[in-house]
């Protein structure tokens, strides 16, 4: 039994995106379900071992929650595989107050960028991070931040959602005034996107959790 993802093998984004996946599938196989076999031909198919394991619930008192942060902490710990040195992240640098913030976001980590309940399988013996679409290089932090953001969407209180934080080495590896610059940036992020999609529920959610986590901070985002 295999798990499949496939996408017309035509230059464009969602390819590219399976193609990054392909790519650091040896290097993420420590916490990521492993490719077994790839076609090229008119689609770009890939392979995964299936797993038996269910989606993660990160509400307050789930017994997810510290497999998650685990998880989380494991990503950071992974080595920046070559392939990887030049996919710098980017995808905030738009939203910062000012360009010197930009620079606390680049570093020297393999970034999974993609933190949601639906992208960690918890299993019987074993937990997973699926969906590497999107991997980057950047500063550890960002991924621990992005959970943050989902822990205080799912019920947390944003102090509860650091505390869980502080639990992963990136975290306090990240320069002053990085976290209060990305929490920034997020939150401005997610409020252009859902001003141009004012139906998405889950962007909404986005924006309540930002917007939470930044008062939490002191952050005055205009």
């Amino acid at each position: 039994m295999f798990f499949v993802k496939a996408v017309r093998n035509r230059a464009g984004g969602r390819r590219t995106s399976l193609i990054r996946e392909q790519m650091i599938n040896d290097y993420t196989s420590p916490i990521a379900p492993p490719l077994l076999w790839e076609v090229e031909e008119d689609w770009l198919i890939l392979g995964f071992e299936a797993v038996r394991a269910r989606t993660a619930d990160l509400a307050p008192g789930s017994p997810d929650v510290p497999k998650v942060v685990d998880l989380v902490c494991r990503i950071g710990e992974l080595p920046l595989p070559p392939v990887a040195e030049h996919w710098t992240e980017t995808r905030w640098d738009r939203f910062t107050a000012d360009p010197a913030e930009r620079s606390l976001f680049r570093g020297g980590s393999l970034l999974h960028t993609d933190i949601n309940p639906d992208n960690f399988l918890i299993g019987s013996t074993r937990n997973w991070v699926v969906d590497w679409a999107w991997p980057t290089r950047g500063a550890g932090f960002i991924d621990v931040a992005l959970l943050v953001v989902q822990l205080i969407a799912a019920g947390h209180d944003p102090g509860d959602a650091e505390r869980c934080a502080t639990q992963c080495r990136a975290w306090h590896q990240a320069q002053p005034g990085a976290v209060d610059a990305f929490a920034a940036a997020g939150l401005r992020m997610h409020r252009f996107y859902a001003e141009r999609n004012p139906d998405a529920a889950w962007l909404n959610a986005m924006v309540a959790a930002c917007q939470a986590w930044t008062e939490h901070r002191g952050i005055v985002v205009g």
